[in-house]
């Protein structure tokens, strides 16, 4: 007799890093959020995510705050022109944030994104 429990089978071969990829996403979706994978360009998304990285990019006489978000599926670039910190927004906070999405640097992007910070 052959046991089948796919899900199970699942989470004992995948990787820790394939687990929380699958947890973060499972999170968004349940919070109405679209997976970055699913995203288009030129049009308004809401995105939840788990901040990976946290850079202050100078520019000519203005500065950019500019973030990596996560949620599992994907990779999204959040930048705030003209701020240098927003706080609250740290490496591993989980956020959700709306706005157009772009293609900068080959990358989907918002530019000054509205956030909530979710616990």
């Amino acid at each position: 007799m052959i046991l089948r429990r796919p899900g199970w089978l699942r989470r004992l071969l995948s990787s820790h890093q394939q687990l929380v990829a699958d947890e973060r996403e499972q999170e968004a979706v349940v919070a109405g959020a679209t997976p970055i994978r699913d995203l288009q360009p030129h049009t308004v998304g809401t995105v939840q995510g788990t901040v990976s990285m946290l850079t202050l990019n100078p520019r000519g006489g203005g500065a950019w705050l500019e973030t990596e978000l996560h949620d599992g599926t994907g990779t999204l670039k959040l930048i705030w022109m003209g701020r240098r910190v927003i706080p609250g927004i740290i490496p591993g906070v989980k956020m959700r944030v709306e706005g157009r999405i772009t293609l900068h640097e080959g990358s989907p992007t918002i530019f000054n994104p509205a956030y909530e910070l979710v616990a």
